[in-house]
Formats: structure tokens, sequence, C-alpha cells
């Protein structure tokens, strides 16, 4: 089983570069030791590159491009675009957050997050953070996190708004969220939260990149009893991964087999779960009793 306890912080882009790299290289015909001898540059960084596990930057990569004979411009120009989109992605806005973020290991979430292209994400006990209100996120915080003083608090309430960007857009991810009912039943003494957490559900379900679907207590015994996950695609050639979220020992999975057992976990809960016209009906039922 492909399971890893450090966050996963190599982004798209240099997963990307990684292998475009290696690719060129071979096809120039050349070992990492006659790259590295004619650039100039140590073996094991080189290594380090191709495996996506160092950045770079245009300059070195310029080398290694004039190194591989590469003259096609438009090649060049998408390598290149490449660095620099790794570059940017390395300067993470929640990085000023580090002191309350990195005891549960959220920030290798963020860092996967921010470069997915699709989500798919089952609840079990909590409305999923990307479509919470800042109320709940508030509250959620503060009684999960006990730890921390109310500047601690407002810095990840902060953080969970800021990450809603990621659903607007011409880029904006595709969410695909499926939410076990005791999650809605779980804020029933907060009936004001509840209320304006409800409503901003059946507001973002109007946007064609979300879906939502209630998992009703009638569904029974099911797949995801387990705990909560997400799925998170990316471009190809790029392997999905599976993020299941633990406190201070969150996990995530890369192995194909691993991969393809959340993926058929996760389609098992969208046949049980209630379609979303359905799950908006029970929206308008929750809140009408209210």
């Amino acid at each position: 089983m492909a399971l890893k306890r450090s966050p996963a912080l190599k982004s798209v882009y240099r997963r990307q570069l990684a292998a475009k790299l290696k690719e060129l290289r071979e096809q120039a015909d050349l070992t990492m030791a006659e790259v590295a001898a004619t650039i100039e540059i140590n073996q094991g960084s080189l290594s380090r590159i191709e495996s996506g596990d160092r950045g770079t930057t245009p300059v070195l990569v310029k080398a290694m491009l004039q190194c591989y004979g590469v003259s096609d411009l438009a090649t060049r120009d998408d390598v290149l675009d490449l660095v620099r989109a790794d570059q940017a992605q390395r300067q993470q806005w929640w990085r000023k957050y580090s002191a309350v973020i990195n005891t549960t290991q959220y920030g290798g979430y963020l860092a996967l997050e921010s470069s997915a292209t699709t989500l798919r994400n089952y609840e079990t006990e909590l409305i999923p953070g990307l479509l919470q209100t800042e109320e709940y996120a508030r509250q959620v915080i503060t009684s999960m996190r006990v730890d921390l003083d109310d500047k601690g608090v407002e810095a990840l309430v902060k953080v969970r708004m800021n990450r809603k960007n990621l659903l607007a857009g011409e880029d904006a991810v595709k969410l695909w969220a499926i939410i076990d009912e005791a999650a809605f039943r779980r804020i029933e003494p907060t009936p004001q939260v509840l209320r304006g957490q409800l409503e901003h559900l059946q507001t973002v379900m109007t946007q064609t990149n979300i879906t939502v679907q209630l998992l009703p207590f009638t569904a029974g015994f099911h797949p995801g009893l387990d705990g909560s996950f997400v799925l998170m695609g990316f471009p190809e050639p790029n392997p999905d991964v599976v993020w299941m979220e633990n406190g201070p020992h969150s996990v995530y999975f890369e192995g194909p087999d691993d991969v393809e057992r959340y993926t058929e976990a996760f389609d098992h809960l969208r046949a049980l779960a209630l379609g979303p016209p359905e799950t908006r009906s029970r929206l308008d039922s929750m809140i009408k009793e209210l």
C-alpha cells in the first residue's frame, strides 16, 4: 500500500516539468553524468530535478535545453512556462499562517488542493471546508482546536475562507461533495448557524462546477463508514491522490490500487446518496423546519 505520512508538496507543474526534462534528455540519448558534466551541475541535483524532488530555475533549464539540442521555440516556451508556474506555486499564500497549520499537516493538503482540477469529497461529520460559511467554520475550528487562542482560530478561519477562491474563475476546480446526514444534524443546537450554512449550500449548488449530494441515514451501511476522504484529480499525466485527514497524522495515498478502491467507494456513495434535485428539496425542508 502506497501510504505516505508526510505532506506531498510537489506541485502539478513540477511533476510535469520533471517528466518533460527526463523525456528530453532520453530523446537526446544522454546520461545524467554526461549532462551534469556539460552544464556543470551536480549529478545528484540533476536527479532530484528529474524526480520532482527539487525545483529549478529558468537559467538552469535553458542550459539543459541547449544541452539536449532543443531548438523548437514552442517546446522551449512550454518547458520554461512550467518552471515559472512551479516557482509561483511555491509562493504559497498560506505560509503566513504556518504557526497554526503545521501541526495538522494542513500545508501539505493545501499544496495538493491548490494544484487539483477535480475534488471528490465524502464527509461524515462536517460540511466540506470549501463549502463552509465563515460562522460555521469558526464554530467548528473553535470546538476542534482547543489548543488555539482566539487569534489562532481566526487565522484558520481566514485560511478556510481563502481556499474558497478555488471555486471561482475560469480555472475553477470541479467539486463533487457527498455529505452524510449526520453533518447536518450535528449543528441543530445552533439554528442560526445551521440556517446560514444550508442557505449557502443552496446558493453554491447553482454553480456548474459544484455538485452536492446528501447521504441520508436511510442508506444504512455503506462503503464510507471508515471515514471521510478526498479524491484529488490532476492534469495528465499526474496520478490521482487520496487524502484522509486524522488530526496530526493525516495521510495520502497515490498507489493505483488505493486510488481505485476509493474511487469505487465514492461511486457507490454517489449511487446511494440523494441526487442533486432531491438534495435541494431536503435542504429546503430543513430550512423550513427552522
